[in-house]
């Protein structure tokens, strides 16, 4: 079992962060008899698939509610929509970013071919 600090280290998140994420449903740690909060193992992977949902955009409460999917691997109708809303919406948006990206890869080539020809 791991202390908060010790999961907050390995996964970059702050203890005010895994303190959020309790309060928000999202991780359930054991208490020993003087209060202190303990963390299965698997925490750490947990926790940083939050953070990877997090920076996708998902909310807290679309977390909360694909937490089952994860802890269980068995989605209900629901929660099915759900992950397909999400990744359709993350989908979009790495098409948009990939535009973006071949976008400056071709302004950085006219650039040096401006630069080359200067020379």
């Amino acid at each position: 079992m791991l202390k908060i600090g010790e999961v907050a280290r390995r996964t970059g998140v702050s203890v005010r962060a895994l303190r959020y994420y309790e309060e928000q449903g999202l991780l359930t740690p054991d208490r020993t008899p003087s209060g202190q909060r303990r963390y299965p193992e698997e925490t750490v992977e947990v926790v940083l698939l939050f953070q990877r949902f997090y920076a996708a955009g998902l909310s807290s409460r679309a977390i909360a509610a694909l937490l089952p999917c994860v802890n269980k691997g068995h989605p209900s109708t629901p929660q099915r929509h759900l992950l397909r809303t999400e990744r359709d919406r993350l989908a979009s948006r790495v098409a948009e970013m990939t535009d973006t990206l071949h976008r400056l890869d071709q302004l950085i080539t006219d650039a040096d071919r401006r630069a080359g020809a200067a020379a």
